[in-house]
């Protein structure tokens, strides 16, 4: 009797230990998956929106008026102006090769933007992708945001704020998200005194692009900056983003401001 309780015991130590290693195995997995898997994710950014499917107007000439007008803009005589939709369409595949190949390593040529430019630096993954895809789905034209919006009619000033922000970044390669600008490179926007004396000026300044020398803030600029293939609704909500933020004097910008300043 004894025997077999013994036995008996002894088979059921031999079944629960291998259920024990299983659950044990279970808890210490559990455990490095939740130390070790979300911890990846945020290192990634999140996708950029429409990246299977975007158009020329709606995804890419954004992305170019942020990465690539340093070079590619209106005033290049040498360079291909990739915010015009022809041209950069008639240029499509060799913006794949720039963009996209040579990133990858799989085209001879250099990798556009500069590697570790300003540019190239803001320029994400995502948004990689979707130039590629842009550009293999036959590199439609699409129609831009702000088309849209202006059918909607006039919208309330923290809307328009909250647009132009998004257009500001094709500013903020240049004049930095905060505004700070680069020492004795690129002029800051925030505080500006050069801005925020004259309205119309800022406004000139993006429909016709600026060269040569200014002076803001009391230090002294040389550069250029290009015009913007923008609307007038565009403009005047980027700008009315810009005094409204940075420190600025909270002017608002309209669209029939920019219209009469264009017309002149």
């Amino acid at each position: 009797m004894l025997t077999f309780l013994f036995l008996n015991k002894s088979r059921r130590i031999r079944w629960a230990l291998p259920c024990l290693s299983a659950a044990l195995a279970c808890i210490v997995f559990g455990e490095a998956w939740a130390q070790s898997g979300p911890a990846a994710t945020p290192a990634s950014p999140p996708p950029a929106a429409n990246t299977q499917n975007p158009t020329y107007l709606g995804d890419i000439q954004p992305l170019f008026m942020a990465s690539c007008t340093r070079c590619h803009n209106q005033q290049s005589r040498f360079i291909y102006n990739w915010l015009d939709y022809k041209t950069a369409h008639a240029d499509r595949w060799e913006i794949k090769r720039r963009i996209w190949d040579s990133w990858k390593g799989s085209y001879y040529k250099e990798a556009m933007p500069v590697a570790n430019s300003p540019e190239s630096l803001a320029l994400t993954d995502e948004q990689r992708l979707m130039i590629k895809n842009w550009v293999e789905n036959g590199g439609l034209e699409g129609v831009a945001p702000a088309q849209a919006q202006a059918q909607v009619g006039a919208q309330p000033q923290d809307d328009r704020i909250a647009i132009g922000k998004r257009l500001f970044t094709a500013c903020a390669a240049c004049h930095q998200p905060s505004g700070q600008g680069v020492p004795n490179v690129f002029p800051p926007l925030a505080g500006s005194d050069f801005l925020n004396a004259n309205k119309s000026r800022a406004i000139n300044i993006i429909i016709h692009g600026k060269q040569g020398e200014v002076v803001v803030n009391g230090v002294k600029y040389t550069n250029s900056m290009p015009p913007f293939p923008l609307s007038d609704q565009d403009i005047a909500n980027v700008l009315t983003y810009v005094y409204n933020s940075f420190g600025n004097s909270g002017l608002e910008v309209t669209a029939d401001e920019v219209k009469a300043q264009r017309s002149q």
